[in-house]
């Protein structure tokens, strides 16, 4: 048999820097804002779709992204120091917005005839039941049960999970770049062009920066272009769906942000509690649980860091339970979870350093308070994220391929598990989204709302569906006698802190705090 060309490998071999490596200053900023600028479209999607649902104005829905970053910048910040340690980004998640449209139609909020009134009742009860709702993996991760449930977890479990942490959001690639195409098409081409065909080109002494900057120099182009056509009158008949998604003065965030604005805890009031709501959006906090375990695991092969042990995983999403408290507490209007394009990123710009992460929370806090100027980003045309997003979930996608690398795909038992978790995650989650929508309970519809939420969430999460089918398939067929080929040899060193010497090295905590919270 000839000789392997490409053994399974540990780690990435063609990234510039790993997790505790770091660039030199100036690349570490600049870096540090390409993450700031990444993770804008997410933190500006969410709040434009709920706030207006909500009865929220212009104004309201400036306030809460301000809110949202500022937030995110602390969670990002925590988890970079004391949680998993990965240069991981957390910001706001879409597996909230069926729990949160639950309770924007609930029927005692709806009767509030003034808007305004109506947005504050509405944000206190989405507090409530995001404060209510994170205590499910505070004691999930701080128990460390969720890392013994994560010791059924394999190579050939793993593949499909993370795979669909990015396929999964497939919807917001292509189908919202199409919103605007004469943006969103060449900002998928330039990006590409600049990341992969000039990569090597270096105009600036031995900087690679199409190679490190690729989305700072897409976007700056694109922008600019898309400037000079809001400017020169291109969109001024045309309907308004295509002026809301081209022009870049549509947003109105720039008029209605304040200059300055320091979010703070129960900015809208006091949180108001109800056990409907709480439980709906318990099913978001899982969600966002498995999705963020399959986005460490992404970014952690992306840092060239092993996979994050047991003990790590739990730290990480107990740190990530007290994040959607913070959300809960200041009022984000949504919980939070792992950012896939900030991940995808990583890979995009060859660099998984831990230090750029951390400063980019600073970019966060920082723009969040000065509104005017953190505003003149978040105008950015969507179509141009999308663009963005095309590149980067896949790339997320094909790290979580790459596991399989270590088991045996001759083994039709783990073709089998594989295929079917993959099909299943992206066909069940589509079937019932075709069902949902924010004014309907959708296809899961008893008399009971929060029910409703709680299992259209759960099978709306592509993620999720591949874990539920890949984890019991994998548990159940043939275990003992197919460790080999789930590729467990390989796996079992990564399950404890102390089974691999580099985990010591990746995952220890700052400020020696592992005398006092010594690993397992």
């Amino acid at each position: 048999m000839a000789e392997m060309i490409h053994p399974p490998m540990d780690q990435l071999q063609d990234l510039e820097y790993c997790i505790d490596s770091n660039p030199p200053w100036a690349e570490t900023i600049l870096l540090a804002f390409q993450n700031y600028i990444q993770m804008l479209g997410t933190s500006v999607m969410i709040p434009s779709l709920l706030v207006p649902a909500m009865g929220g104005s212009d104004g309201d829905k400036a306030r809460v992204i301000q809110t949202l970053l500022f937030v995110a910048g602390i969670n990002t910040l925590l988890q970079a120091l004391f949680g998993t340690r990965l240069p991981a980004i957390l910001g706001g998640s879409y597996a909230y917005v069926i729990p949160i449209a639950y309770i924007i139609n609930d029927s005692s909020l709806q009767r509030i005839s003034d808007r305004h009134e109506r947005f504050v009742q509405t944000m206190r009860a989405i507090q409530g039941a995001l404060i209510v709702a994170s205590s499910i993996q505070i004691i999930l991760g701080y128990s460390q049960v969720w890392g013994l449930f994560s010791r059924f977890f394999s190579p050939l479990g793993m593949a499909p999970v993370v795979a669909l942490v990015g396929l999964g959001l497939f919807q917001r690639g292509f189908p919202l770049l199409g919103n605007c195409v004469e943006i969103g098409l060449p900002m998928l081409l330039l990006v590409i062009g600049v990341s992969q065909y000039l990569k090597h080109v270096r105009p600036i002494r031995d900087v690679p920066i199409f190679e490190r900057f690729p989305v700072l120099i897409s976007v700056a182009i694109i922008w600019i272009y898309s400037l000079i056509l809001t400017a020169s009158g291109a969109y001024r008949d045309k309907p308004n769906d295509t002026q809301h998604n081209c022009r870049t003065d549509r947003a109105n965030l720039i008029s209605s942000a304040p200059w300055f604005k320091f979010p703070y805890p129960l900015q809208w009031g006091p949180p108001t509690f109800s056990a409907g709501h709480s439980f709906a959006m318990m099913s978001a906090v899982l969600v966002s649980m498995v999705e963020s375990t399959g986005a460490y695991k992404a970014a952690s092969r992306l840092a060239i860091a092993t996979p994050p042990p047991a003990y790590v995983l739990s730290r990480g999403i107990g740190w990530q339970g007290i994040g959607i408290l913070l959300d809960g507490l200041f009022g984000t209007c949504t919980g939070s979870t792992v950012s896939v394009e900030n991940v995808g990123l990583l890979g995009l710009s060859r660099v998984g350093s831990r230090r750029v992460v951390q400063l980019s929370a600073g970019f966060m806090i920082f723009f969040s308070t000065l509104g005017k100027f953190g505003a003149v980003f978040a105008s950015i045309p969507f179509p141009i994220f999308a663009a963005l997003y095309c590149v980067q979930f896949g790339l997320v996608a094909s790290v979580g391929l790459s596991f399989l690398q270590f088991t045996n795909m001759n083994c039709m038992r783990n073709l089998i598990i594989t295929g079917l978790s993959l099909f299943l995650g992206i066909s069940i989650p589509q079937f019932f989204n075709e069902y949902w929508n924010p004014t309907h309970r959708g296809l899961v519809h008893t008399n009971a709302g929060w029910f409703n939420a709680f299992l259209n969430t759960i099978f709306s999460s592509p993620a999720t569906v591949g874990l539920i089918i890949a984890v019991f398939l994998d548990n159940t067929l043939e275990v003992e006698k197919s460790k080999k080929d789930r590729g467990m040899p390989w796996w079992v060193k990564f399950r404890t802190f102390r089974g691999d010497n580099r985990n010591e090295e990746f995952y220890t905590l700052p400020f020696n705090l592992n005398r006092f919270f010594p690993p397992t």
